[in-house]
């Protein structure tokens, strides 16, 4: 991988919430507005924060009608070096706002 590219994802992940966002992003897919209620941020916040993702190929996304999924580019972060394996699992997170009728579903 050349230099500058690999300075650019390391930088990405070098955020907390992005580095939180790409462990969630390991338990399942995930749309803008899911992310809103767990990181208790704005919306242009959450998007700005996986544009920069997406900008280091680090998290693709796919368009389901007026939404927008988001998901991991495994490749991109095995060529890194970030074993997905060594973040923590966030997936209780899902199940907190689900319990609280607070998951949102796109789809």
């Amino acid at each position: 991988m050349e230099l500058n590219k690999l300075a650019d994802c390391l930088k990405a992940l070098g955020d907390p919430t992005r580095l939180k966002m790409i462990a969630l992003l390991n338990t399942r897919d995930c749309c803008v507005c899911e992310f809103i209620p767990i990181f208790n941020i704005s919306q242009p916040a959450i998007s700005k924060h996986l544009s920069r993702l997406k900008n280091a190929g680090l998290v693709t996304e796919r368009r389901q009608g007026q939404w927008v999924f988001y998901s991991l580019n495994r490749k991109q972060l095995e060529k890194v070096g970030v074993t997905l394996s060594n973040l923590p699992d966030f997936s209780s997170e899902f199940e907190e706002l689900a319990a609280k009728g607070l998951l949102v579903h796109c789809e």
